[in-house]
């Protein structure tokens, strides 16, 4: 396998930026916020590796059987298939688990699209002894890695995107509608989409996935005041805030917020902000949206394709569904 960095703008850079400036308006917002990408640095990576494996998160394992299970299928369906782009790969996984682990006798090129250096890293790794693949990285929010996989050379062939993790809920509808348009731009007609989506199941169940025993979930969400300490001069006491999971059935999401814990002044030096706090204030950090199988295939056909096969794990409920561009 062979593996290059994309060359492009100075992402570190460009990254810093744009984290000082999404800090900034996010947490004068009416309910604060802070965007919950910049959950997944080094460290929150690594937590939530570890709530993947917590015995009350079924998702990755319940795509994990779906994947190894229905690879044959996938893959037969895609011939001549020459690239495939994955939207957050996490450690590269899931990805082996889809190539499997017999020798390939055709060159195929991987880019793998991250905002987090340590996921590229990890998952390039992983998929480092497989043969005739070239693995091509993006360290990049999802919308400027797909730009740039738009302008890379295409060899003829097919293209499969993979969008899994049930990455699509963490956009609201409006934002997953112009995502899901962003990536059937960057494709042609009958390439491929394949998408994991966690599916809505009890609440009990929902509020175990999103606050483990464990506390896992907890560090995974307080990480980001430790990130903004450590790269934005903040001054947050990380153990002032308690984590909190709700259930909004309204809306078919999972949120989670950061709860003040008493009343008090935040202040972030890089950026020149002062923020008070009252006992019991919030900051909300992520939104998980949960599906029904119908809600998936309109979202999807809406943006461009057509929904292929659908499989559906019924032990902890998750759907991969694959699409084709029309």
């Amino acid at each position: 396998m062979t593996t290059r960095a994309h060359d492009a703008v100075p992402v570190d850079w460009v990254g810093a930026a744009e984290f000082a400036d999404d800090v900034r308006r996010s947490l004068t917002l009416t309910p604060r916020q802070l965007p919950s990408r910049y959950l997944y640095d080094a460290l929150g990576s690594a937590l939530f590796d570890a709530i993947s494996e917590l015995p009350w998160y079924g998702v990755t394992r319940a795509e994990a059987r779906l994947l190894i299970a229905q690879r044959p299928d996938v893959l037969a369906t895609l011939e001549p298939l020459t690239r495939i782009v994955e939207l957050g790969p996490g450690t590269g996984r899931k990805l082996r688990m889809l190539l499997g682990g017999e020798r390939r006798t055709s060159e195929l090129t991987v880019h793998l699209v991250d905002v987090s250096p340590a996921a590229l890293t990890a998952a390039a790794q992983t998929l480092s002894d497989i043969e005739k693949l070239t693995v091509v990285t993006h360290q990049a929010p999802f919308e400027a890695g797909l730009d740039e996989v738009r302008r890379a050379q295409q060899d003829a062939g097919r293209t499969l995107l993979l969008f899994l993790g049930s990455n699509i809920g963490n956009f609201d509808p409006p934002a997953s509608a112009a995502l899901l348009d962003n990536i059937r731009s960057a494709m042609a007609p009958h390439d491929a989409l394949l998408l994991g989506a966690d599916l809505v199941k009890p609440e009990r169940d929902l509020l175990l996935a999103y606050d483990d025993p464990l506390g896992i979930s907890s560090a995974f969400n307080r990480n980001v005041l430790v990130r903004i300490n450590r790269e934005l001069g903040g001054h947050f006491d990380v153990a002032a805030f308690r984590h909190q999971a709700v259930w909004n059935a309204a809306q078919s999401r999972m949120e989670m917020y950061l709860v003040a814990t008493r009343k008090q002044r935040m202040r972030i030096d890089a950026i020149d902000l002062a923020v008070d706090l009252a006992a019991g204030e919030s900051i909300w950090t992520e939104s998980s949206y949960k599906y029904q199988p119908a809600e998936i295939v309109t979202l999807v056909e809406g943006a461009g394709f057509r929904e292929t096969r659908r499989w559906i794990d019924e032990a902890d409920p998750f759907m991969l569904t694959l699409f084709e561009a029309v």
